[in-house]
C-alpha cells in the first residue's frame, strides 16, 4: 500500500490544532507539503510538523504533480472556489465543513468533480467516529425503541470582531459553523431527509451573523429540536429519544482522542438513572480515521466517508433553516432526488 500524498491548503487553526497531526498518524496518509499566501507561514507550519514541502502561493501547491490529493481548510467562502481549482489541477480534495455556501454551490462544486474525474467529499469527522457508528447501529437495532426525537445544542463564545466566524462575507455565524453538526447527526441517525423546517435566528447587530439559531427539523418519523450559538459559553449536547429510551453521546462532536467516548443509554425506568447503562469506545482520533478513509477511497476507487451528494442534503438544509427564519413560516426543504445529486 502507497501513502496518498496530501497538500495542506493553509494554515488554518483547524488543521495545525487537529487535523494535519492528526493525518500524518494514519496507516494511508503522507503530508507532503502545506502552502499559504504568506511563505513564512508556510515554512514555520512545515517546520513544525516536519512536512517535506513549504509553497508560498496555493497555486504552487496546485501545480506540483507529486501532490495527489488537497485538505482545504479555509475560510467558508473559499471551499468551493480553491476545491474547484484543486480539482482542476487534478487533486483529490477533502474539503472542511460546511462544503459549500449553499446547495447551489455545492452543485458547482460536484460538476467539477465529475468533469476532472476526481473524489471530493466534505470533512464532517463525525461520519467516522465509531461512538456515531455504534449510535445508529443501536437506533437501528431498536435499542430505545422508534426513534421519534432528536435534541440538540451546540455553542462557544467568540467576540472577536476579526474572527473569519464573524464577518458574514466569509460565511460566518453559528449555523454554517456548528448548527451543520446537528443536522448532519440528526440526518445520520434518522436515517431520512428532513421534509420541511421552522427557525428563528438572532443577529449581532455588529457582526450582522447568527449568533443564535434555534430550528425544528420535521422528519417523516419524527423531529429534531436544535439550538446553537456563538455568543454562549461552550456547550455540546445531542440526545435521541425512542419509545423505549434515550441514547446520547457524552461528547458529541470534539471527543478527545485521548479519552473514551461514552455513550448513554436509559431505558427511563426512572428520573434517578435506574434504567442508565454506559458503553465507552476506546479512544481513538476521528481525523485520523477521516484522513485514512478518505485516501483508502481514492486508492481503491471507493466513495468518500461524506460524499458530496451528502453534502448537498445537508447544504439544502441549511438553505431552508435560514429562509425560515427570514420569512417566519414553515419551510419546505428542496428534494434532491439521486440522479439529480448524481449518484
Amino acid at each position: 500500500m502507497r501513502k496518498v500524498r496530501w497538500g495542506v491548503l493553509g494554515v488554518a487553526k483547524i488543521a495545525t490544532s487537529k487535523v494535519i497531526a492528526a493525518m500524518q498518524r494514519g496507516e494511508w496518509c503522507e503530508i507532503a507539503g502545506i502552502a499559504s499566501r504568506d511563505r513564512d507561514r508556510a515554512e514555520e507550519a512545515a517546520r513544525t510538523f516536519q512536512i517535506p514541502k513549504a509553497y508560498g502561493s496555493y497555486e504552487e501547491m496546485l501545480a506540483d504533480p507529486e501532490i495527489e490529493a488537497v485538505y482545504n481548510p479555509l475560510p467558508n467562502h473559499l471551499h468551493v472556489p480553491w476545491s474547484i481549482r484543486a480539482a482542476e489541477a487534478g487533486k483529490h480534495v477533502l474539503c472542511e465543513k460546511p462544503v459549500a455556501m449553499s446547495a447551489a454551490e455545492a452543485r458547482e462544486l460536484m460538476a467539477a468533480r465529475d468533469r476532472n474525474g476526481v473524489a471530493i467529499g466534505e470533512a464532517f469527522m463525525v461520519r467516522t467516529h465509531p461512538q456515531w457508528l455504534r449510535i445508529m447501529e443501536l437506533v437501528r437495532a431498536g435499542r430505545i425503541g422508534r426513534l421519534m426525537s432528536a435534541v440538540g445544542t451546540f455553542s462557544y463564545a467568540n467576540l472577536d470582531a476579526a474572527n473569519v466566524r464573524n464577518v458574514p462575507e466569509y460565511g460566518g455565524g453559528g449555523l454554517m459553523d456548528i448548527g451543520c453538526y446537528p443536522i448532519k447527526t440528526s440526518r445520520m441517525v434518522f436515517g431520512e431527509e428532513p421534509r420541511r423546517v421552522s427557525a428563528a435566528i438572532v443577529r449581532d447587530p455588529e457582526f450582522d451573523i447568527d449568533v443564535l439559531t434555534s430550528a425544528i427539523l420535521e422528519f417523516p418519523s419524527g423531529q429534531c429540536v436544535f439550538t446553537c450559538s456563538t455568543e454562549i459559553p461552550n456547550n455540546q449536547t445531542m440526545r435521541f429519544y425512542g419509545t423505549a429510551g434515550r441514547i446520547e453521546p457524552e461528547i458529541p462532536y470534539n471527543v478527545r482522542p485521548d479519552r473514551p467516548a461514552r455513550i448513554l443509554i436509559d431505558d427511563h425506568r426512572d428520573l434517578n438513572g435506574g434504567g442508565l447503562t454506559v458503553e465507552e469506545i476506546a479512544p481513538c482520533n476521528q481525523y485520523t480515521i477521516q484522513g485514512d478513509l478518505f485516501s483508502r477511497a481514492i486508492r481503491e476507487g471507493g466513495q468518500p466517508p461524506v460524499p458530496l451528494e451528502d453534502s448537498l442534503k445537508n447544504m439544502a438544509v441549511i438553505d431552508a433553516v435560514f429562509r425560515a427564519a427570514e420569512s417566519g413560516r414553515w419551510e419546505e426543504v428542496e428534494r434532491v432526488s439521486e440522479a439529480r445529486a448524481g449518484l
